[in-house]
């Protein structure tokens, strides 16, 4: 018999909140048409989750069916349409809404507050309005054709298999799901793409990606793909893919003509262009703008997109060179060109300025672009944070990104404010996350790693959250009403990630994973490599220079974020050997030394690792078996993990060093 998957914090099981079914028995809605799509999807919602909770009968009335649905054309726009509140009066829970995608994401905060098990009256009593943080809330997902997906770790894809598209059930609960936590865009396919996802934009899917439109916009949900940047030579039979080729934009013009038509609810398309063997404009001496604004022209006139990643860098690095920093790079390739990119072109930038490290500083261009369209990208697969096995709950560190000043003004500077669109007032801004999900029965490979998707979503879209409200949320909708198993699992999750960072990567060093599949220490895995990932070590000491004395990286940043960073002295510990090289015996803000932050740090990381799965093992009596067995399978992979990352880190460093732990544990 075919297991059921999961249906994660959309299952809707028997709550008790009994006491506020008077209240949820008629809801009145303002706003949005009864007839639209989305509306019609809220009703779905609201009727069968209240249903399967609460055994009520819901009625929605509408205030008209003729409200009028605005034009989005810019991010302002889709703040206003997707806007909400909620409110209490004597007849039952009034919705005032700025569209159908508002109703929406109000249907699922009732639902939320239900599931929740949290009082109605007290939720509602004050009408509250509810504006998305940011306008586009992307999940971008790295699934190829074949099913295979780059750097997933939740089994294989659920849109593909064999190179062709899959529509199922599934599809749909996708698309409830992630819009539940306010997702409002999806890219389908791999940022790297080859072989037969280059003919997505041709005749051979067209009928299928049409089909997956229509389901994700019954649910506010844009549907978008990347594109392979050479598709002129791939598919088009040109010789070039030259950005100001006259033969090359006709082509495209003529080509996106019929990909509009073909799937009319396409909103854009995301670009990797001359990165890690991708084709660019730089091949053709273009410069970046050159390629973004050909493709951006051309959609335009479809109210389309352009998202472009900022990924750019030297990936045939020589080891000895050690004045081309990786780190530099987004900056030296996108900032002279600040204001060069037309208004439907979106710089896709990603948190730090290497690749999703458990800790490296936010990339200097978030708040040195200061013209330019612009939106952040995570990544909750967990390629170098676990692999989903390891339990590393992310959204704390998406909070510290966020709350980051960049200094590019006197006030709204950080880097919540200049993704919102509000610092700079961008036609277009948001932010977008490398997604986790699988055709795994649970979604994400390990329960615990669904925090991360529905905390991405809800983070998104209300930036002010807590990591401690989000990781309650996920518990309580998805795991256990218990409040002792919330407590427990809360403490997990809220923890994981500091005890994560603990056991592997020393003050702001990463890369010390095993070259390929960046799962498991190699503390010179990828030390003399051409991809730009040292760290320095020798006998004396270790860290990178990128102070004005070395790769000048430091002094991209605004200042005082400059003049911090560049310091030894002033810079933060856990950045410190991400910006400067430093002798063992350097003195930290802690008190500690650098070779005993190291030893201690792997100590304490192994040891709190090992609490973590103590702590799961007392649940045993108290979860679903199913859920139970998954984490506590992954955790005892996880212990031999952290075993490895403590004694592999702690005896290199001590065999460079020759400096002995102060507290004499074993060093092997």
């Amino acid at each position: 018999m075919k297991k059921e998957y999961a249906k994660l914090w959309l299952a809707y099981s028997p709550r008790k909140n009994n006491r506020d079914c008077a209240a949820l028995k008629k809801i009145r809605v303002a706003g949005a048409p009864a007839s639209d799509r989305i509306s019609q999807s809220a009703v779905s919602e609201l009727k069968n989750g209240l249903s399967a909770m609460l055994d009520i009968e819901t009625e929605v009335l509408f205030d008209s069916d003729t409200a009028e649905v605005r034009s989005i054309t810019s991010g302002k726009d889709l703040l206003e349409v997707e806007s909400y509140s909620i409110s209490l009066v004597e007849t039952g829970l009034v919705i005032e809404a700025g569209g159908p995608a508002a109703f929406l994401y109000a249907a699922f905060d009732i639902l939320r507050t239900v599931s929740c098990e949290k009082s109605i009256a007290d939720t509602y009593a004050e009408k509250k309005t509810h504006r998305p943080s940011d306008p586009l809330r992307m999940l971008n997902h790295w699934d190829n054709m074949d099913g295979s997906i780059e750097r997933g770790y939740s089994g294989n894809s659920f849109f593909y298999e064999d190179n062709e598209i899959i529509i199922d059930e599934r599809t749909k609960d996708y698309a409830r799901l992630i819009a539940a936590v306010g997702i409002n865009g999806v890219v389908i396919n791999n940022v790297n793409v080859k072989d037969a996802a280059s003919y997505m934009i041709t005749e051979r899917y067209f009928e299928k990606l049409a089909r997956m439109g229509e389901i994700f916009a019954d649910y506010g949900i844009g549907l978008y793909m990347s594109l392979n940047y050479a598709s002129t030579i791939e598919i088009g039979g040109l010789d070039s893919a030259d950005p100001l080729d006259e033969n090359v934009i006709a082509w495209w013009k003529e080509k996106m003509a019929e990909v509009f038509r073909r799937i009319p609810t396409l909103k854009g398309f995301l670009v990797k262009a001359d990165s890690e063997g991708r084709p660019g404009p730089f091949t053709y001496g273009r410069t970046q703008a050159d390629g973004a604004n050909m493709l951006a022209d051309i959609v335009k006139e479809y109210n389309a997109i352009i998202i472009w990643r900022c990924f750019v860098y030297n990936c045939k690095q020589d080891w000895r060179d050690r004045k081309t920093d990786r780190a530099r790079a987004g900056y030296d390739n996108f900032m002279p060109m600040d204001g060069d990119y037309h208004d439907n072109v979106i710089l896709q930038i990603k948190n730090g300025p290497m690749d999703f490290q458990i800790r490296e500083p936010v990339s200097p261009l978030l708040g040195g672009l200061r013209k330019t369209n612009q939106m952040l990208e995570v990544q909750i697969a967990q390629e170098y944070t676990g692999h989903q096995i390891d339990v590393c709950f992310l959204i704390p560190e998406f909070k510290e990104i966020l709350a980051f000043k960049t200094y590019c003004k006197e006030e709204d500077d950080t880097v919540a404010d200049i993704i919102s669109g509000k610092t700079f007032a961008s036609r277009y801004s948001g932010i977008a996350a490398v997604t986790n999900t699988g055709n795994d029965l649970n979604w994400t490979g390990n329960y615990l790693a669904g925090a991360n998707l529905f905390g991405f979503g809800r983070l998104a879209f209300e930036n002010e959250l807590s990591s401690a409200q989000i990781a309650e949320e996920f518990v309580r909708m998805t795991i256990s009403s218990d409040e002792s198993v919330i407590a427990a699992i809360c403490d997990i999750l809220l923890r994981s990630r500091e005890i994560y960072e603990k056991y592997t990567s020393p003050l702001g060093i990463g890369w010390m994973v095993q070259p390929a599949t960046h799962y498991g220490c190699s503390v010179d895995g990828y030390e003399y490599d051409r991809w730009g990932t040292y760290h320095r070590a020798d006998h004396l000491g270790i860290g990178v220079d990128r102070s004005d004395k070395g790769t000048g990286y430091a002094l991209q940043y605004n200042e005082p974020n400059a003049s911090i960073y560049n310091d030894p002295g002033k810079c933060p510990d856990e950045l410190v050997l991400f910006f400067h090289h430093l002798p063992y015996t350097h003195v930290l803000h802690s008190g500690k030394t650098v070779i005993q932050h190291i030893y201690d740090s792997h100590f304490e990381g192994y040891e709190e690792a090992r609490g973590l799965a103590a702590k799961w093992d007392t649940l045993k009596d108290k979860l679903d078996e199913e859920i139970f067995e998954n984490v506590r399978e992954r955790f005892e992979r996880q212990l031999v993990n952290a075993r490895e990352w403590c004694d592999q880190v702690n005896s290199y460093f001590y065999r460079k060093s020759g400096i002995p732990d102060e507290k004499g544990r074993e060093i092997w």
